[in-house]
Formats: C-alpha cells, sequence, structure tokens
C-alpha cells in the first residue's frame, strides 16, 4: 500500500474553469429566476460549494427546498449531455496530464473538489483523468467548507495528515490545508493568485506542474 496521498483541487490545478462551463451551472435556474441576475463570482456566496450555492439560491429566491435536487439533477444531466456531444470540452491545466503519470507510482491520487463528485468525474472523464484520482474523490455533495470536503477525503484514505500533500489554488484551499494539518502546495499559473496564496498562509509554491512535482518529491524526503 502507498504510504502517501496527494490529494488535488480539481478547477485550477487539473482543469481550467470555462466560462461556458460556469455558466452551464446557472442554466437550471433559467426556468425558475432571472438567472442572468445570479453571481458569477463564487467568492460571493457563503460557501464555496456547488450544493451549497444551489441551497443558498434556492433559499433566497423562496424555491422549495425539493427544486435543489432537480436543480442539481438538471445541471448534471446538461454537464454530461454536452461533454458527450463535444459541445463542451474540458480542458487540462499545463502539465497535469504528465504530474498525475509521474505521481501515481509512489502516492494515492485524489480529489477535493467543490464541484458535485459527479460534475468533476465527467469533466475529467473526458480527458481520461478520472481512473487517476476515482478511489479517493471527494465534491460538494455532502456540502460544507472546502475543509470538510478535504477532511473526508483523508479519512477515506486511512493515512495521517503528515502523509497527505494537498494542492490547491484557492483562499478556501489555503484554509483546507492549514485546518487539517497536511503539507500544503499553493498552485497557480497567475503570479497575482500565487501572492494572494501566500498572504493567506502558503508557504510553498508552485506556478507550473514542474514545480509541483518538485515540491511534492521535496515533502517525501522530508
Amino acid at each position: 500500500m502507498r504510504d502517501w496521498a496527494v490529494i488535488f483541487d480539481v478547477d485550477g490545478v487539473l482543469l481550467e474553469l470555462t466560462r461556458a462551463e460556469e455558466e452551464l451551472f446557472f442554466k437550471p435556474f433559467a426556468t425558475r429566476l432571472d438567472a442572468d441576475a445570479l453571481s458569477r463570482d463564487w467568492n460571493s456566496y457563503r460557501i464555496r460549494n456547488d450544493a451549497e450555492i444551489i441551497k443558498e439560491i434556492c433559499e433566497a429566491h423562496g424555491l422549495a427546498a425539493s427544486e435543489r435536487h432537480m436543480i442539481m439533477a438538471e445541471y448534471l444531466a446538461l454537464l454530461e449531455a454536452e461533454l458527450a456531444g463535444r459541445s463542451l470540452e474540458s480542458q487540462a491545466i499545463p502539465g497535469a496530464v504528465k504530474l498525475l503519470l509521474e505521481v501515481a507510482p509512489f502516492a494515492m491520487l485524489g480529489i477535493a473538489t467543490a464541484n458535485f463528485r459527479k460534475a468533476a468525474e465527467l469533466r475529467l472523464r473526458q480527458l481520461d483523468l478520472w481512473a487517476a484520482v476515482a478511489a479517493l474523490a471527494f465534491g460538494a455533495d455532502e456540502g460544507g467548507h472546502k475543509s470538510e470536503i478535504l477532511a473526508r477525503a483523508i479519512a477515506a484514505s486511512a493515512l495521517p495528515p503528515s502523509r497527505i500533500i494537498y494542492v490547491g489554488d484557492n483562499i478556501t484551499d489555503v484554509v483546507a490545508g492549514l485546518t487539517n494539518h497536511v503539507h500544503f502546495i499553493g498552485f497557480s499559473i497567475h503570479s497575482d493568485r500565487l501572492r494572494e496564496l501566500a498572504q493567506h498562509g502558503a508557504t510553498q509554491l508552485a506556478q507550473n506542474h514542474n514545480e509541483t512535482l518538485a515540491l511534492i518529491k521535496s515533502f517525501l524526503v522530508c
């Protein structure tokens, strides 16, 4: 059994989140309210988590709790159809495919994402990346902050936090790493985002996945 696990956020680390994918998330709301008026700033919601965002929007607009499940199901069906028909294309972060291949021989791989698990699966599967992370894949479905999602992945790994490396690109990822006492790598191809991550406590930073791999290997020899 591998005695390390490397867990990745999805958007901004393994995949680009395209504008078309963002808009698809809000499409099921269009038959229920003015979807164009909904904020596309994920950080404007109480909890940056797909399930929690749907819950917040439904509450704010007086939609019944049962609508949440219908909206989620409609969104996932739309996503699956558009990916299958190639009208929507998943886009890998440069170097992500090679990174997973390089790390897989010596560590369990997983994801802790604010996307629904099925949404992450559909998007990663289109690029043949799902199998690499499927055994330790956790998403927004059970709700909660990113720190709670990561905690579920850690528990499933059966490894101590000292043997977990988490790679993320958002302030919520930094908080999740610190809260769960794991090794954290702040990743972004954008230097301004790296500065922001550093300001919030990330001490190990990577601007490309060659740097990510080097940092992962450095933790293994600590």
